[in-house]
């Protein structure tokens, strides 16, 4: 049965610092232990999973060979120089890279020297705000890179001393075998497809020949962006192997909650409170926009729940001609905390409305008249 994933053993993503991986190793450990589940051997081989994957991703030379090449990376019986063979997928990949000359996407090129492998693509999440989407802006980010070993210069040797041509494979990357009329090939298991052996590793980077670093990007945000679309900033991801092209950073927006806006493709909404008088009798009314001010004109009798259009006040979308609109959904304000004064003259105005007769509350009258309906 194939192994899983050791970061997914671990339930984590492959950017998790040595921190979270320790974190959800114990985790898993005191959930898993066979001390604390001694008749369960689903739980034993968990705990032995679990273990296994900490063991690799806790050691940075393991987990950067595990990264670059999965679990062929990490187990030298994976490769043809060990006791393991190739699986049905690795023998057909190999017949139809054979034919067709050339190899698959992850990997590079077969036979001719060390193998080439492209590097991973990072993912890069950026907070912005809604005027920002808006406006556009430039700003840096900083991302994880790697950069050669200062002590050994990218070689992964000691001062003094050099790599030599891998004894398995002779320089090659990879190493062939026949079964039958097959012909199977596979990463080198003792040099992971460098070509290249280190007897005695660079004490700086453990033989790897790199080190971790970030990097400051500039990242132009056009304007009209909009959250969850990405931006790809070519050869910016992790470098490749064996002089294999960097893999790309793609950069993702996610726009911050608005105190007063709501986003909905390139037009903008609001809610704003409309005092009672201006209700009642109408009037100018001073809204927000992104730009600044606004204004829009409230009929009398206008009821909560009326929704006014400021046309060109929304968002101008990247692919968009023109700017969308801005919707002010007013709720009438009722007045609070009032004095014995006003609310004398508030029941005054109610009688008089009253005696005005149905023509001040057309809603209310038809209502009524829905109701009494109802339980008749």
């Amino acid at each position: 049965m194939a192994k899983r994933d050791y970061y997914e053993a671990l339930g984590l993503a492959k950017n998790a610092s040595d921190e979270d991986i320790k974190k959800a190793y114990r985790k898993l450990a005191m959930k898993y232990h066979p001390d604390r589940n001694p008749d369960s051997h689903e739980a034993e081989e968990k705990f032995k999973e679990a273990k296994e994957a900490y063991e690799i991703l806790s050691d940075p030379q393991k987990r950067d060979a595990y990264d670059r090449y999965g679990h062929a990376g990490v187990d030298p019986n994976a490769g043809m120089g060990g006791a393991g063979g190739a699986g049905f997928g690795d023998v057909f990949g190999d017949i139809f890279g054979d034919i067709f000359g050339g190899g698959g996407g992850g990997g590079g090129r077969r036979g001719g020297g060390p193998q080439v492998f492209r590097g991973a693509d990072l993912r890069y999440r950026l907070d912005i705000t809604l005027e920002q989407a808006a406006k556009g802006m430039e700003t840096e980010i900083r991302v994880p890179s790697w950069e050669n070993c200062d002590v050994c210069h990218g070689s992964g040797a000691k001062p003094g001393t050099e790599p030599t041509t891998c004894h398995t494979c002779h320089g090659a990357g990879a190493v062939r075998m026949q079964q039958g009329f097959f012909s199977v090939q596979q990463t080198c298991p003792t040099c992971h497809g460098t070509g290249k052996e280190i007897k005695d590793p660079c004490t700086a980077c453990d033989g790897v020949g790199r080190k971790r670093k970030n990097k400051t990007l500039q990242v132009k945000i056009p304007a009209g962006i909009d959250d969850g679309m990405r931006i790809r900033s070519g050869s910016n991801g992790e470098p490749g192997v064996n002089g294999g092209p960097a893999g790309d950073l793609y950069v993702e927006i996610s726009i911050k909650e608005h105190s007063i806006f709501k986003r909905d493709g390139d037009d903008l909404h609001c809610e704003v409170p409309l005092p009672f008088v201006t209700a009642t009798l109408g009037g100018d009314l001073e809204v927000p926009t992104l730009g600044g001010k606004g204004e829009i004109t409230v009929p009398e009798g206008t009821q909560s729940g009326k929704v006014f259009r400021l046309r060109g006040k929304g968002i101008k979308g990247i692919r968009a001609s023109y700017p969308g609109d801005l919707y002010c959904h007013v709720v009438v304000e009722t007045p609070i905390r009032l004095s014995d004064e006003q609310k004398a003259l508030l029941r005054q105005f109610e009688t008089s409305l009253n005696d005005g007769g149905d023509r001040h509350s057309p809603k209310n009258k038809s209502w009524t008249d829905r109701v009494k309906d109802f339980f008749s």
